[in-house]
């Protein structure tokens, strides 16, 4: 170091460690070059370590001086006193300022003093500082702050910064400013807004920091102030494809999801956003390849605008639209690529001119850029998305494009993802309506309306079915169940359900023996389809179902009812008394081994019997005690009409849109009064058959159906004496006058009778032949004592 003049250095470390400024002094006292030392760490200077109280202040980032070797380029050994001041760059991370000087210079004729160097640092660092008094008042500015602040540092000085530029939101600065001088401790603030004049908004970032002396007392501020609009906008573009990402898809349904899409675009970086869908994606149907010959029509899915109402809408919303062969819009349909576009580019000033109303949209309102994206999701194009500015005087930028089409691909995955639910929904919402009723039978034992709501909300369309079914002797079965999943499968599973509860109706099993077949049915499908179920042997239990099944017969007014997991149906009596039955609650159909018990009852005439599924009672808001409160208000005034009594347990129970599927049937009992019915006890005597003839025709003379005696004799007759030969005691024939004629012979025998065809020889085996031959229907069904066979004859015309 013998003979070598030592210099005045000036260096700024970034945050990293790394060099960002290397002064000419620094290169006199050292020899490194500034390109040799920018953008290495500043370690590779040091000859020495850090004295221990130095690292400490460094890394408390804490302002520093003390006494640090370094290495000369030639290798030597340099000792400098260093002073580090923090700083903070435009994104608040820490800077470091470090000057210094060798302990034994001296200014020479020729030399600058330390002084002089801190002032050029100061006025050359590429980082705009300025310099206030303890009254906020300027006292210096480098070149980068004058640059910034379009003065010269002359006209500043002495003048705070809200005197310094008025138009600027500069007033909260001072402020801050005068707070750093009361507490002492560093602020950062940042602000963004439109100064008069500007065409775009701008954004800064000040760093307002206390300069103290030796004692510690505030004498001043330092501020930093950066023009971060870049950052800005950066940032806007990042938060609006965050806001895409949550709002964008938050429902499974085609026109919503591009709502979605215009508002976070409105809301981001347009001013008018419409959203163009192909007709096959707003039905849900599968969208075809586009002809490149052919135009292409188009529905008007959604469209936002910042000023409500504003522009007008050329096309209204729902509305559809054609893009003709070789326009802008089937062009880039075509392409499936975005593009930005201005008025008078040829495309689209053949585009606007194309529709008179367009054209006057566009000149209205000053519309001035516009883009161009199509939607487009696992290589299928959706639609076309148009964005467009009037209001903000940019045009739209590459960035903004990028931007677009970012938020435009998300929205299509997610517009896609909605339109198959929609067919897939729409298909199992067809299968399950298919094999529904279509509408309640006409029924002498009772009157029944029923209401079927599948569900409104994000899940597929559950398995919940209903029945009403005919039985012999004017009797009615109810029949209400709810199986367990949702989508294709469970309704296919509801529609083979549904067919097998029909099948053993017409059996005439009694309702607990009904729910047990039932329940041997859903744990062999378990077997057979389950997801766990091929070649198992146990049932996976991913197949269940719940079901309600009741008998009413109107000559007793008795209904016996069952249940496998379901809800208690409700019972309205005809005074207005509402409670629910107290049935034996059984197991859900398909575990299998366990027990189901029925109960019997006795209903009076004009009782309303209310048969539900849980999603009725179930709901997000509050528990199932809930829903059966309000279930019984709703029924305790109940309609003068079925239907209006429907509509109106709905409007009481449901808050909102159903979660899960929900079927209501009410049924309004009735009675067949003595004048219908007519019964005979008959002895186990051969005589008895020509009796049951006589009193039969005796009894459709009285009825004035004297046309059907002969056919109906011939029945008596032949199921008499069937009684007589196979049955036993005790025997009654009794017949019903409904919409149709019913013969009914009971016996005590559990043997059911079964229909053979006699060859030519037989003596014997023509008589259930016969009666089938003269009967509409006809069968047989157990009773707690034996059997009884019915055979069922239409009314004469006229009747």
């Amino acid at each position: 170091m013998e003979g070598r003049v030592p210099k005045d250095l000036a260096v700024v470390v970034g945050t990293g460690g790394d060099v960002l400024v290397w002064s000419d002094g620094a290169r006199r006292l050292l020899g490194f070059e500034s390109a040799e030392v920018v953008g290495r760490p500043v370690t590779d200077l040091l000859a020495a370590r850090l004295p221990g109280s130095t690292r400490q202040h460094v890394a408390d980032g804490r302002r520093w001086a003390g006494e640090v070797a370094l290495r000369h380029r030639d290798g030597d050994r340099v000792v400098v006193r260093l002073q580090g001041t923090p700083l903070l760059d435009a994104d608040g991370r820490r800077l470091w300022l470090v000057t210094g000087t060798t302990p034994e210079h001296t200014a020479g004729p020729s030399e600058l003093g330390a002084a002089q160097l801190w002032d050029l640092t100061l006025s050359q660092l590429p980082v705009p500082v300025a310099v206030y008094d303890r009254e906020a008042r300027l006292v210096a500015a480098n070149q980068t702050m004058t640059q910034v602040m379009g003065m010269a540092e002359e006209e500043m000085k002495g003048l705070s910064l809200a005197e310094i530029e008025p138009r600027r939101p500069f007033d909260a600065y001072d402020r801050l400013q005068r707070e750093v001088l009361r507490t002492g401790e560093m602020i950062f603030h940042e602000e963004h807004g439109q100064a008069p004049g500007e065409t775009r908004p701008h954004a800064w970032s000040m760093f307002v920091s206390p300069l103290k002396d030796e004692t510690g007392a505030v004498q001043g501020v330092s501020a930093t102030v950066f023009d971060t609009t870049e950052q800005y906008w950066a940032r806007r573009r990042l938060a609006v494809l965050n806001e895409a990402s949550v709002r964008i898809g938050s429902s499974l349904d085609v026109t919503r999801t591009a709502e979605e899409l215009a508002e976070v675009a409105v809301g981001g970086f347009a001013d008018f956003v419409t959203v163009d869908l192909l007709e096959s994606v707003v039905a849900g149907d599968e969208p075809e390849p586009l002809p490149p010959d052919t135009p292409v029509t188009v529905r008007r899915a959604a469209q936002r605008s910042v000023l409500e109402g504003c522009p007008e809408a050329v096309v209204p919303v729902g509305g559809t639209t054609r893009y003709p062969v070789g326009t802008l819009p089937m062009r880039t349909l075509t392409a499936g690529r975005g593009a930005r576009h201005r008025p008078g580019d040829p495309g689209m000033r053949e585009w606007i001119r194309a529709s008179p109303a367009r054209a006057e949209t566009v000149a209205r309102h000053l519309m001035h850029s516009a883009m161009m994206v199509p939607l487009r999701a696992r290589g299928v194009t959706l639609g076309l998305v148009h964005f467009l500015r009037h209001r903000t005087p940019e045009t739209f930028s590459e960035d903004d494009l990028l931007l677009a089409e970012e938020i435009v691909a998300r929205a299509a995955v997610s517009v896609d993802n909605a339109r198959r639910y929609t067919r897939e929904r729409r298909t199992a919402l067809a299968l399950q309506r298919s094999l529904l009723p279509e509408r309640p039978p006409d029924l002498a034992a009772m009157d029944v309306a029923y209401r079927y709501l599948p569900t409104g909300s994000g899940a597929d369309i559950g398995g919940d079915w209903f029945d009403v079914i005919p039985l012999s002797g004017a009797r009615v079965a109810l029949v209400v169940g709810d199986v367990v999943g949702h989508g294709i499968h469970a309704s296919a599973t509801m529609g083979r359900l549904r067919t097998a509860v029909r099948t053993l109706a017409d059996v005439d099993l009694a309702p607990d023996e009904l729910l047990t077949q039932l329940d041997d049915l859903v744990i062999r499908l378990d077997r057979e389809e389950g997801p766990e179920a091929r070649g198992a042997e146990e049932a996976s239990g991913q197949i269940g179902a719940t079901c309600l099944y009741a008998v009413y017969d109107p000559v007793s007014r008795r209904c016996t009812m069952a249940r496998a997991g379901h809800p208690p149906p409700a019972l309205v009596t005809p005074d207005g008394g509402v409670r629910f039955l107290d049935l034996p609650p059984g197991p859900p159909l398909g575990l299998g081994g366990l027990p189901f018990e029925s109960r019997e009852m006795r209903l009076e005439e004009n009782s309303l019997l209310v048969l539900y599924t849980d999603g009725l009672i179930e709901a997000a808001g509050h528990d199932i005690e809930v829903g059966i409160s309000l279930l019984r208000r709703a029924l305790g005034s109940p309609a003068d009409s079925l239907e209006e009594t429907c509509d109106q347990v709905l409007h009481t129970v449901l808050a909102g849109r159903p979660a899960d599927d929900i079927v209501l049937m009410l049924g309004r009992t009735a009675a067949l009064d003595a004048g219908q019915v007519r019964s005979w006890q008959l002895p186990p005597d051969p005589a008895a058959v020509a009796r049951a003839r006589k009193m039969a025709g005796e009894q459709l003379a009285a009825w004035g159906l004297a046309e059907a005696e002969f056919a109906t004799e011939l029945i008596v007759s032949e199921l008499v004496t069937n009684a007589l030969r196979y049955g036993g005691s005790p025997i009654e024939l009794r017949l019903i006058r409904d919409a149709t004629l019913i013969c009914e012979v009971s016996d005590g025998s559990n043997t059911a009778p079964h229909l053979r065809r006699a060859r030519v020889f037989d003596e014997g085996g023509r008589g259930l032949l016969l009666v089938a031959q003269l009967a509409e229907r006809w069968g047989s069904r157990q009773t707690p004592t034996g059997k009884t066979i019915w055979a069922e004859q239409p009314l004469p015309a006229g009747v």
